[in-house]
């Protein structure tokens, strides 16, 4: 195969929305919290543990958001704070020692725990920060004690995540001295699509990979000048900031959803890393192949039905440059919690021209926008999804789309069932109910509807 001419750079017609115009609305807001981020967190840092200080509302979240897994101890738990202890009738610090004291007796697997805050510290009466380094000298070397900000007050949810790896970065070693530049991967992936990850880069030359976070805490990668990175996920604004103080260099690429994204993401690696065009060709096309005959399948579903994104994730760019250039769908509005131009810029220059792009909400007149654009699905958080569903609206909740392993060509085709699924099942409700309705109406009984 010539390499060099399988491998077809993605320019866009124009400069697609690089410099387009955003509504910035700062109003009411519809998001989760960024304690939610702990439940993917928990599964990926095997040896980590997240104590949550908060009251019994944030314990009853972190519970509820994550009860798949009540048949298996989990790495979370919430310390408390009541009346007694926002009233200063008890000292919180000795609470605290005393709960991460019986924790850390009774967990001893545990090597780096989180305190992760469900309120600013004026809220809770509680300087985290001060305690995690008191915990951590006095618990060192065997665990080290970090902590971040949660708080739904500060953060949506995705950011949980963004604060949780940013308080790591101070702890990642400085790399051997005249040690060979190393690509890191940024975000917090499946084991699945970081095995995949792995494998392609190690087809592609490039030499060891590190991925942030890792699975074990004992396994944090070295930063320094001679690391080059790359952001898996977009809504690591923090993380990207504190490693760039490290000395590290970000490679600017859209991110990997879809082929198209997958393919370039990959490339601004191998050409950080002087991987030649054949090489680069020969590895990623039979991945480039399936996924893009996958697609196609997928296409005839969507090619052509509107789609509107509320914000909730900072994952709405990326999902619409994918699914209007390699699946044909329109956009209708696409709504972001918070736009990084800098990290956007490559995503932005891939969207159609002319995109109604929004940054921040106002939920009330998000809303009236959306039913005057009466589109065919609508990407949204749980709190929007079943009253637009009331209103006849199709919805796709956007929380699925951080909980599914997402990224890659393999993933490529689950991506886009994602968001045909809903408009499969709306289509053939609207053939059955008819048909329901006409059998009561005769006086027979029915047969079961399927769910699906």
């Amino acid at each position: 195969m010539n390499g060099a001419a399988a491998v077809i750079p993605i320019q866009p017609a124009s400069r697609g929305c690089a410099d387009a115009p955003v509504l910035k609305e700062r109003g009411q807001r519809e998001v989760f919290c960024g304690l939610t981020g702990i439940i993917w967190l928990h599964r990926k840092i095997q040896d980590a543990f997240f104590l949550v200080v908060g009251s019994r509302t944030c314990a009853h979240l972190i519970q509820s958001a994550a009860g798949v897994m009540i048949f298996a101890e989990p790495r979370f738990a919430t310390a408390i704070i009541d009346e007694r202890d926002l009233a200063g009738l008890a000292d919180c610090n000795e609470e605290l020692d005393r709960v991460v004291t019986r924790l850390l007796d009774r967990r001893p697997e545990i090597k780096l725990l989180f305190l992760v805050g469900s309120c600013p510290s004026e809220v809770i009466k509680l300087d985290l920060s001060r305690a995690a380094q008191r915990l951590s000298a006095q618990f060192n070397p065997a665990v080290r004690v970090l902590n971040y900000s949660g708080s739904g007050i500060e953060t949506t949810f995705t950011q949980g995540e963004d604060a949780c790896l940013a308080s790591l970065v101070p702890s990642l070693p400085a790399p051997a001295a005249h040690a060979p530049a190393e690509l890191m991967v940024v975000g917090t992936l499946a084991d699945v699509v970081e095995d995949q990850f792995a494998r392609l880069f190690q087809q592609l030359g490039i030499g060891l990979v590190r991925f942030f976070p890792p699975r074990q805490a004992t396994q944090l990668p070295p930063v320094g000048p001679n690391t080059r990175f790359l952001l898996a996920q977009p809504f690591l604004a923090d993380t990207a900031l504190a490693l760039e103080a490290r000395g590290a260099q970000r490679l600017a690429a859209p991110y990997p959803l879809g082929v198209e994204g997958t393919t370039t993401w990959l490339q601004a690696a191998a050409t950080a890393f002087g991987i030649s065009a054949q090489t680069f060709a020969e590895v990623t096309a039979p991945a480039r192949e399936r996924a893009s005959a996958a697609l196609a399948r997928q296409r005839t579903q969507l090619a052509g039905k509107r789609i509107f994104f509320f914000p909730d994730s900072q994952l709405e760019i990326p999902l619409a440059r994918f699914l209007s250039r390699e699946l044909g769908m329109a956009l209708a509005e696409v709504g972001t919690p918070y736009l990084h131009r800098s990290h956007m810029a490559e995503e932005l220059a891939l969207l159609p021209e002319g995109t109604f792009l929004s940054e921040g909400q106002d939920v009330e007149k998000q809303l009236d926008r959306c039913r005057s654009a009466q589109p065919d699905i609508v990407v949204c958080g749980l709190g929007l999804a079943n009253p637009l569903e009331a209103e006849g609206l199709t919805t796709k909740w956007a929380i699925e789309l951080v909980f599914t392993p997402i990224q890659g060509y393999e993933q490529a085709a689950d991506l886009a069932e994602l968001f045909a699924r809903p408009l499969v099942r709306r289509a053939r409700l609207a053939v059955e109910m008819p048909v329901r309705t006409a059998v009561v109406a005769a006086g027979t009984q029915p047969e079961a509807l399927p769910c699906s």
